[in-house]
């Protein structure tokens, strides 16, 4: 124990002589011309392997509260004061062309286990589905008129709510509807594609 603390006295004590050695001698270099310099950024170049999105993708106008409304295929809203997902979620309705559609989702914040079951046209065609952090999805032959998907909430993981990420593409590869939802457990999420 004595020569530990002999040790740590006799470093501080060389420390101390050599700075007081150097006192005063010792001056930094200045520059000959300071200036400052303005950093412009480079011109930003959108990523070429992004999905775009389809030009113009014309609505379809549906109101929500009618297609949920006395429908015994939602569930109605639970009307909870300050809980906005106890409820189901309309993302929206598109007239395409397309034949196909390519439909993907997943977890959109923290991966907690969120499970989903899917539908087309009022048919099951995922039973469950758990969302990760990769995307997962499916395509479908488009129906001329209406194509109809839900995503039930199966859970809420082990975060409320339900939370996916989705994205919608046309037979191009064109992006018709890029968006999230945020429901509760047994409450739906739905998008409508009309096909011309």
């Amino acid at each position: 124990m004595k020569k530990i603390l002999f040790l740590i006295i006799a470093g501080v004590s060389f420390q101390v002589h050599s700075q007081e050695e150097l006192k005063g001698k010792y001056q930094p270099v200045q520059p000959k011309n300071p200036e400052t310099k303005e950093v412009i950024p480079p011109k930003e170049t959108p990523p070429t392997a992004e999905p775009t999105l389809a030009k113009d993708p014309i609505v379809l106008q549906i109101n929500p509260e009618e297609l949920f409304k006395n429908n015994a295929l939602y569930k109605k809203e639970a009307n909870v004061e300050g809980i906005f997902y106890r409820r189901n979620e309309y993302l929206g309705g598109f007239i395409t062309k397309s034949d196909v559609s390519t439909v993907r989702y997943r977890d959109a914040a923290f991966v907690d286990g969120d499970k989903i079951r899917v539908y087309l046209n009022d048919k099951v065609i995922e039973p469950e589905v758990l969302l990760d952090g990769e995307f997962k999805g499916f395509k479908i032959n488009l129906v001329k008129g209406i194509n109809k998907i839900d995503f039930e909430a199966l859970n809420e993981g082990s975060a409320s709510p339900n939370t996916a990420e989705f994205q919608v593409f046309d037979d191009k590869g064109k992006v018709i509807e890029s968006s999230q939802w945020n429901v509760g457990t047994g409450y739906k999420a739905v998008i409508i594609l009309y096909k011309e």
